[in-house]
């Protein structure tokens, strides 16, 4: 599918990963729709933060994804849907799962039933690794089990198999992106690469950490953003769930100690019991099969290996050094 002319919608448009994804698409000359949560402060969350240039050319819509009425609304006239609104702390997950399965389940539900309804010729849904929980072979690959560990990776294979089940009955064109570990400028200190750099951008010696012993398949947000720009953009994608991921496996412990050399730095590491997952529900293992994004997309990861995500690495700390960037964060304080 060629995105030119078409209306896109972009769920989610306001977060880490969407606010990258639709400067995108506005940067390739998209005409775009971002759909962001509504807020009485009239925020559009990331979006603020993108050049005047972008923010003219966007259309803003704000709502609420767990809401049927207002996904309609925003989706119509649309061509092509990026779903990326959800919740996705797994901490805040064992808090409040009912939040979870409204947002994650019921909002995906909310996306396709609109999709349907509006004819849109093609929904890109989001999933994420955590769907296959600690890995029972590696690479992992789209055959993998699927386990869910947390409230939160339950409430997306929820999500992942409604999306999939109306391209499967109503032949929907859906195709589900699987990304794994993405890390980048403006994301959530409640991920483990913004905690580290944060924690020692601001002066501190002893880094407060939960499990370093884990291993994560690291994505840089812009390998991220080009999976889904070639997602929606094969024809080849409909009803397939896809990974997005680097193929490069590193432990947290070994994360931490890079980027201390990168920031030359010296630190300690100090395990603190609130950021430890439950036994059962620390996901241990995670390692990205992408040969099928490569046979049916294209796509490939240009931060590839250690080297590429050494790179990555010092792009999101050059943007979290930042003084008006790192002022943005509470480093001294955990919340979940």
């Amino acid at each position: 599918m060629n995105l030119k002319g078409k209306k896109i919608l972009v769920t989610g448009a306001d977060g880490f990963i969407g606010s990258h994804l639709t400067e995108a698409l506005v940067r390739l000359g998209y005409d775009v729709r971002a759909f962001v949560y509504y807020n009485s402060f009239n925020s559009w969350g990331w979006l603020d933060e993108s050049p005047l240039d972008i923010r003219e050319q966007l259309e803003i819509f704000q709502g609420d994804i767990r809401d049927p009425h207002g996904v309609k609304q925003a989706m119509k006239g649309c061509d092509v849907v990026f779903h990326l609104a959800a919740l996705i702390a797994i901490p805040y997950s064992y808090h409040s799962p009912d939040t979870y399965v409204d947002t994650n389940i019921k909002g995906t539900l909310n996306i396709v039933q609109a999709a349907r309804e509006c004819q849109v010729e093609k929904v890109i849904h989001t999933s994420t690794s955590e769907v296959y929980g600690t890995a029972q072979f590696v690479p992992i690959t789209e055959a993998h089990p699927l386990q869910g560990q947390s409230p939160y990776s339950a409430s997306k294979i929820g999500a992942d198999q409604i999306a999939y089940s109306y391209y499967a009955s109503f032949q929907t064109p859906v195709a589900i992106a699987r990304p794994f570990n993405t890390y980048g400028p403006r994301q959530s200190a409640r991920a483990v690469i913004p905690t580290i750099i944060t924690q020692i951008a601001s002066g501190q010696q002893k880094i407060k950490l939960g499990a370093i012993h884990p291993t994560r398949d690291f994505n840089y947000v812009q390998d991220t953003v080009s999976g889904f720009l070639a997602l929606a953009e094969s024809d080849r994608s409909n009803g397939e769930v896809i990974n997005i991921g680097s193929n490069y496996e590193i432990s947290i412990g070994e994360t931490v100690q890079l980027i201390a050399e990168l920031m030359n730095k010296e630190i300690e590491i100090e395990t603190e019991e609130q950021r430890l997952r439950p036994e059962k529900s620390e996901v241990e293992r995670l390692w990205a099969c992408n040969k099928k994004a490569k046979e049916l997309l294209n796509w490939e990861p240009h931060y590839a290996g250690k080297p590429g995500f050494s790179k990555g690495l010092q792009e999101t700390i050059a943007w979290f050094t930042k003084e008006e960037n790192l002022k943005k964060y509470k480093t001294g304080i955990y919340t979940i």
